[in-house]
């Protein structure tokens, strides 16, 4: 039953777990854990310091978590970084090389310029957001909104 786990806050009799799925929590066997002959004190404190014990590691996996969402954050602001230095440095090049390729990809995206007067058709419902795709959609069927034009973007690729 279960595997690997984090060292505990408290010892739990080997009876009590006997009746309880580590992996999931569900108890077992609910009639075994009401019959095991041991005091109702002893029994109380153990299923508590599990719960203890659980609530613990619960909070020792979300701090990994935060320390794992930092680290990754960290690790795309630095690729990103180095893609854009990349990016102006090889100014459209193509690259083939063993261990990797460079190519294009080109896009559109919508500028909106400072003070532009955005029609309401384009603004959703959730405070300071703007359509922008149905923005682009518009901008490239030839409609003109003044302060709103499409920018070509040429975007690398790395693989």
């Amino acid at each position: 039953m279960g595997g690997p786990r984090m060292n505990s806050l408290y010892t739990i009799e080997q009876n009590i777990l006997d009746c309880i799925d580590t992996e999931t929590g569900e108890i077992l066997d609910t009639g075994r854990l009401n019959r095991l002959q041991m005091e109702r004190s002893n029994k109380i404190r153990n299923i508590a310091c599990l719960i203890k014990n659980l609530q613990a590691e619960a909070r020792s996996y979300e701090d990994e978590e935060k320390s794992f969402c930092q680290r990754k954050i960290s690790a795309n602001n630095k690729a990103t970084r180095l893609k854009e230095y990349l990016s102006a440095a090889l100014n459209g090049e193509k690259i083939n090389a063993t261990e990797f390729s460079i190519g294009w990809r080109k896009s559109q995206q919508v500028q909106i310029a400072t003070g532009a007067e955005i029609p309401s058709l384009y603004h959703i419902p959730v405070p300071d957001k703007i359509d922008k795709i149905g923005l682009k959609t518009v901008l490239r069927n030839g409609k003109i909104i003044p302060g709103i034009t499409l920018i070509e973007k040429n975007n690398i690729q790395i693989k």
